[in-house]
């Protein structure tokens, strides 16, 4: 069994910027990517930020220069530096864990953190 234990979402300014954390545990092995998705009100999930296996990291255009993907591989925690936070970012961000097994891709979840950015 995967868990994924989200932490650092709030209440911010415009301007300002936060810090989510992510680590898994259970089994896990190879893992591929770990990332960030967020769903604002009446919108669809969308990618923020993952990272691969090998340090591969991909942003969404609207989080390029802004927000910063990393990982610890040995604590299997992926982190999310958002600086420069706008209204427009105001979600719930989600940690997915994308790992391939058996041929397929398995896809875990987060339980969602609430990030609001307003003054």
């Amino acid at each position: 069994q995967v868990q994924l234990v989200e932490s650092g979402g709030g209440l911010v300014q415009p301007g300002g910027s936060l810090r989510l954390s992510c680590a898994a545990s259970g089994s896990i092995f190879n893992i591929n990517f770990m990332g960030w998705y967020r769903q604002a009100p009446g919108k669809q999930r969308e990618l923020v930020a993952r990272i691969s296996s090998g340090g591969t990291t991909n942003y969404a255009d609207s989080t390029k220069g802004r927000f910063t993907i990393s990982r610890d591989v040995a604590k299997n925690t992926v982190y999310l530096q958002m600086n420069s936070l706008k209204p427009d970012d105001t979600a719930v961000y989600y940690c997915n864990l994308a790992l391939y097994r058996a041929g397929t891709w398995l896809d875990y979840w987060g339980q969602g953190t609430q990030v609001t950015v307003s003054s």
